[in-house]
């Protein structure tokens, strides 16, 4: 499998991305369960389905272009006016929490970090879940280890981990949408159904004082690379965890209207989360 990824991460970004449109459609014509999660989830938002079409194609191309990005030449990135919180949140010295949803491109905003600020402030930190198939797992692995970019597996260890990066000043990196094993979150309204919430986001700012940031990268038309934004947190985190994690999942929202064609409506948001066994 690394060997396949490495070919595909060789294609041109453009020729990726029409593919990646291609097999988006693909999956959606022959899925109908798909096809009613995508339906269902950005109805539940307010959005017609004519104004969010355009993420099946989004999702095929996130799938064919993370080859390229993970083993292939760089690609162009650039970062909105936000970049200038980044270096304030940097220089607090408090270390700061990324939050993106699945939004865009998420792979590229921690690459965009870790290469704009790791050799000033440290390594980006992201937290990760180990792919179930092994040969999967052993492509991510490898991908993830470079210069700049470390990651945190989701257990009670790496939870740690992202806590002493905190402590050091530097920035770790999280999906606060991802659906958490039971015990790991609570339930809290997300575009007003009930979801449950991961509540690390929220513990991790609570408990190192860290400044959280909203991130996000937009997959820009034509191939023309990708534009990072960076957004302040909208007022004080609350001290009380589910008031926190109900803000966050408010900022996340915010977030997917700017530019609801991108995000991954066909995720499982609602689903009931897995046991922790």
């Amino acid at each position: 499998m690394l060997a396949l990824f490495r070919w595909v991460s060789r294609l041109p970004l453009g020729l990726l991305h029409a593919l990646g449109a291609a097999s988006g459609w693909l999956t959606w014509l022959l899925s109908p369960t798909y096809r009613r999660r995508i339906r269902d989830n950005s109805a539940q938002a307010g959005f017609a389905f004519a104004r969010i079409r355009g993420c099946i194609a989004h999702a095929g191309r996130m799938v064919l272009e993370t080859p390229r990005l993970w083993f292939g030449p760089p690609v162009p990135v650039q970062w909105g006016p936000g970049l200038v919180l980044l270096e304030r949140s940097f220089a607090r010295g408090k270390g700061v929490v990324l939050l993106t949803p699945h939004l865009g491109c998420f792979e590229i905003t921690a690459q965009g970090v870790s290469q704009h600020f790791s050799a000033r402030y440290g390594p980006l930190t992201v937290l990760y879940r180990r792919a179930r198939q092994p040969a999967l797992a052993r492509v991510i692995e490898h991908a993830r280890k470079r210069d700049g970019l470390d990651t945190a597996p989701a257990t009670l260890s790496g939870v740690r981990q992202l806590i002493r990066a905190l402590r050091k000043g530097q920035a770790v990196g999280l999906l606060p949408d991802q659906v958490p094993p039971q015990g790991q979150g609570v339930w809290s309204p997300v575009f007003g159904k009930p979801a449950y919430s991961m509540t690390l986001a929220a513990r991790l700012v609570q408990k190192t004082g860290a400044d959280p940031l909203l991130i996000w990268g937009e997959r820009l038309a034509h191939a023309r690379g990708f534009y990072l934004h960076v957004e302040p947190f909208d007022g004080e985190l609350s001290p009380d965890l589910e008031t926190a994690v109900g803000q966050i999942n408010g900022a996340m929202e915010a977030l997917i209207r700017q530019r609801p064609e991108q995000y991954l409506w066909g995720y499982g948001r609602y689903k009931t989360p897995r046991s922790q066994a």
